[in-house]
């Protein structure tokens, strides 16, 4: 599933190519996403100008000076251009088709739990993205905020980390890592971690997704950037994926465990 990395890696492949463009038309063949594309997004769309993107956790705000597209990747999806009039694959469900250029901008996910959906109003006040927590590497994600909402938590700090009303972005692979870089075991309860180890996983967290940010992602399997390429973050991973493999600080054998359906792995002397 595409994470925060990779959804910041997509904007940052796109946006120069589209920011000033004009949209000529909206092709949409598969409309049935996780949520039905409305058949009013062509004719909303039509001759409007990109400003600007922008990104709230892992939705991706493309923005005009009438609405908001809002694209959220799902767990197979990928944003890339394609030159126009390249004939479209199966799971290749919509174009946007540009009057002054000569690439199209595809959308295609293979397990359609993506969304595409159009807003004239204020995106961050959207139901789907206004009640999400702080950025994680903005200012506004720190010890004391985390600290705040760690107090008598009896969840694992895993979980915690993970859930997007405390921080948006912290996916698995990399809240398997920072907990790891942090010395700190996935299972411990949020609430019986000191805030002097908090502090230690802010900047671990921060450190891990930008690290991601600038290797391109981590693509385990389907993900590919805005320019088509895989990310490369996945040579740099030290827990995630390395079950009974030795442990990068002390040789001993990784341990995985299960916490909400996903994988954790962890070293059992490094992280306490």
């Amino acid at each position: 599933m595409p994470e925060l990395p990779e959804v910041e890696t997509t904007l940052r492949g796109i946006e120069p190519k589209l920011v000033g463009r004009s949209l000529a038309r909206v092709d949409i063949r598969q409309p049935k996403l996780r949520w039905l594309i409305t058949p009013e997004l062509s004719s909303e769309m039509l001759g409007q100008e990109i400003t600007h993107l922008s990104r709230r956790g892992k939705y991706i705000g493309i923005h005009t000076s009438k609405g908001t597209l809002i694209v959220h990747l799902g767990m197979s999806g990928s944003l890339y251009f394609v030159p126009a009039e390249t004939p479209p694959l199966f799971h290749d469900h919509v174009d946007f088709c540009f009057a002054d250029d000569d690439v199209w901008l595809r959308y295609t996910d293979p397990r359609r739990f993506g969304a595409i959906l159009w807003t004239t109003d204020d995106w961050n006040e959207h139901a789907l993205i206004k009640h999400l927590g702080p950025e994680p590497l903005s200012e506004a994600f720190n010890v004391d905020m985390l600290s705040a909402r760690a107090k008598g938590r009896k969840v694992p700090i895993k979980t915690f980390i993970m859930d997007s009303k405390v921080v948006v972005g912290v996916g698995n692979i990399y809240a398997n890592e920072a907990l790891f870089k942090a010395g700190i075991r996935p299972d411990r309860l949020a609430g019986k971690v000191s805030k002097a180890r908090l502090a230690r996983l802010v900047e671990c967290i921060k450190v891990v997704l930008a690290a991601a940010i600038k290797q391109g992602g981590t693509t385990l399997k389907d993900f590919v950037g805005g320019d088509g390429k895989p990310g490369y973050f996945k040579q740099e991973l030290a827990v995630y994926g390395r079950a009974e493999k030795p442990c990068l600080v002390c040789s001993a054998p990784l341990k995985e465990i299960r916490q909400a359906q996903r994988s954790t792995v962890f070293c059992s002397q490094c992280q306490s």
